[in-house]
């Protein structure tokens, strides 16, 4: 009874939360109608490969050999998971239940979860970082945060983190205890060519296909503007929708999309029409599917 209500909960939820979304997926749809078919469906390829490229990272955060048919579903269902919960926690999730199932011991796919995301953070910020001057980031956060609080934000909480295992004997050797794996793993796994090769290929290459569809979008809808600046405005953007922890970035990536667009040049309707047909594309003409793979992985017993 419980694994059923379990099915079923990803696919209420996703069919309540575009009900109450129907308008902006309906101007959405009509948007990417309307541009050129040929660069959106370039854009639905590039997000098709972004399963891919995430499951090959996936596979580079474990020594075992993952089942890739399974697993590539499995990235597709966590898709629609990490739109339901905040700060990619419905996608760990999932992982995490599908790397036990899997046969992995908690501090072998707690350490896989946190090497997947370091490697997502480095590669953003250094493709980022290569090219420092082509964007400016300061554009992009609102004049009252400022560096200087998310700065200050940044320091407390990692004060908070260090109080608690000083304080907390348990916890301190949970960590201490994950950390000795995690290091590891990550030995183990950079002796290894094929695995260090699917981290860091897969975790290069999800952003940039993302930001191809970006560039997709805007081609499609006729916005003129540079491919590199469109490419580095998604990365801004994603970088500092990041620190804000919503289901799937859902609000704060569309917000700090246009804005970015607009600091390369874009005029704000283009850019809010852009983003948002790249966002019907990414994010919500597959949630409903992925709800449904997500409750048949369930019902199966996959995750």
């Amino acid at each position: 009874m419980l694994r059923r209500i379990l099915c079923l909960l990803p696919i209420v939820a996703v069919a309540v939360w575009l009900y109450h979304n129907r308008t902006h997926l309906g101007s959405g749809v009509r948007q990417a109608l309307d541009g050129n078919g040929y660069w959106m469906l370039a854009a639905v390829a590039s997000t098709l490969l972004g399963w891919v490229a995430v499951s090959f990272a996936r596979q580079g955060t474990v020594l075992e050999r993952l089942p890739a048919g399974r697993l590539l579903v499995t990235q597709f269902a966590a898709g629609a998971a990490n739109h339901l919960l905040p700060s990619g926690i419905g996608a760990g999730a999932v992982n995490i239940r599908f790397m036990a199932r899997c046969g992995l011991p908690p501090a072998r796919y707690s350490a896989a979860l946190a090497l997947y995301y370091l490697a997502e953070g480095v590669a953003r910020g250094t493709l980022l970082l290569a090219f420092p001057e082509a964007l400016r980031l300061e554009t992009l956060l609102p004049e009252e945060i400022g560096l200087s609080l998310a700065a200050t934000l940044a320091v407390a909480a990692l004060l908070g983190v260090a109080v608690a295992l000083a304080c907390v004997g348990r916890i301190r050797r949970a960590v201490a205890t994950f950390v000795r794996t995690a290091l590891t793993d990550v030995r183990s796994l950079h002796a290894r060519p094929s695995r260090a090769l699917a981290l860091w290929g897969g975790s290069f290459a999800f952003p940039m296909l993302q930001a191809a569809g970006l560039v997709t979008v805007a081609l499609a809808l006729g916005l003129t503007l540079p491919v590199g600046h469109l490419v580095l405005a998604y990365l801004a953007a994603s970088v500092v929708a990041a620190a804000v922890p919503s289901p799937g970035g859902i609000g704060s990536v569309d917000a700090a999309l246009v804005v970015a667009l607009v600091a390369t040049g874009a005029t704000a309707g283009a850019a809010t029409a852009t983003v948002l047909v790249f966002r019907v594309i990414t994010v919500w003409l597959p949630l409903l599917p992925g709800a449904l793979v997500l409750a048949g992985l369930v019902r199966w017993k996959v995750v």
